[in-house]
């Protein structure tokens, strides 16, 4: 017995070619880490550099001639607090529409007893390799009246089969059968136990999809594009593109010495615009890395 219990505490000891492959393993691991984030970490200095140190290539690890010029002039523009405005609002109401409309969908298509469930299952699957279109999503827009509103950005496109076949995988090992027959005989019915039980279960599932389309969101240009025409509406990339080619447009019309500050500035401004679009969403990950790392294992698995 007690040498049993020696040979289990004993270490293994690593080979040669175990400890190749072990430092192969961690500097591909290092060199995938570097080639990942340095080019973001050269944008962030670089919004803030001398655009003429920038330009002639002499940034590299550190910054150079700190200022924020491009933030100011960022800043200056009205229209950018209104497109941050919008996006906000987009990114929130069109989260709570996502969870609400697609956490229940899942949730419904994972019952066994549900009368018609592939028939549901297919109906859902349809769109994931035939769309409508362009033109017939926007004549369907132009019909229901919300060509132009708030509400374009966020109701259309709610519906995502990918967020439900990802749910419905989720309640599928997460919530058993077992668990509703036990709730039906405390007197628990289809929305009581779907509300009390169901819904504290699937934090993880519901902070990934939430992440999802947070991002979704806040990255939609494309809908905004087709779909909003109004300045009041505009969301916050639609704004930034404005910026960047106005100021792009401006350094194309300039000639000699003012021509090279022109496009010193619209470069400035362009890494200026790449580091608030992109900060928001970066800083809100690291809340629910948690969560993502659980919801994404669990509805990985096959039910």
């Amino acid at each position: 017995m007690s040498k049993a219990k020696a040979v289990s505490t004993n270490k293994v000891k690593k080979s040669r070619e175990d400890w190749i492959f072990d430092i192969i393993l961690y500097t591909i691991g290092v060199l995938l880490i570097i080639i990942t984030l340095y080019p973001m970490y050269f944008i962030i200095i670089a919004s803030f550099s001398d655009p003429a140190a920038v330009s002639n290539g002499q940034i590299m690890f550190l910054p150079k001639g700190v200022n924020f010029k491009g933030y100011k002039q960022l800043a200056s523009y009205a229209k950018l607090w209104t497109g941050y405005r919008n996006t906000i609002a987009y990114v929130i109401m069109g989260t709570l529409v996502t969870i609400v409309v697609n956490i229940p969908a899942s949730y419904a298509l994972s019952r066994k007893h549900l009368y018609g469930r592939k028939f549901f299952t297919a109906f859902y699957l349809i769109p994931m390799f035939f769309t409508g279109g362009l033109i017939p999503t926007y004549l369907a827009v132009q019909r229901f009246h919300l060509l132009d509103t708030f509400w374009v950005m966020v109701v259309p496109f709610s519906v995502v089969t990918y967020y439900i076949i990802v749910g419905r995988t989720f309640f599928n090992n997460s919530i058993p059968e077992d668990l509703w027959e036990a709730a039906q005989l405390d007197g628990c019915g289809y929305l009581g136990f779907f509300f009390k039980i169901v819904l504290p279960l699937s934090k993880a599932v519901i902070a990934v999809i939430a992440l999802w389309a947070a991002v979704g969101q806040w990255n939609s240009y494309f809908n905004a594009l087709i779909y909003i025409r109004s300045e009041s509406l505009q969301p916050l990339q639609i704004v930034l593109r404005s910026i960047l080619v106005g100021n792009q447009t401006m350094s194309a019309m300039s000639t000699g010495a003012a021509a090279v500050e022109a496009k010193q500035m619209a470069d400035l401004i362009k890494y200026a615009i790449i580091v608030v679009s992109s900060a928001p969403i970066m800083c809100m990950y690291p809340l629910v890395q948690k969560y993502f790392n659980q919801g994404v294992m669990l509805g990985s698995l096959k039910g």
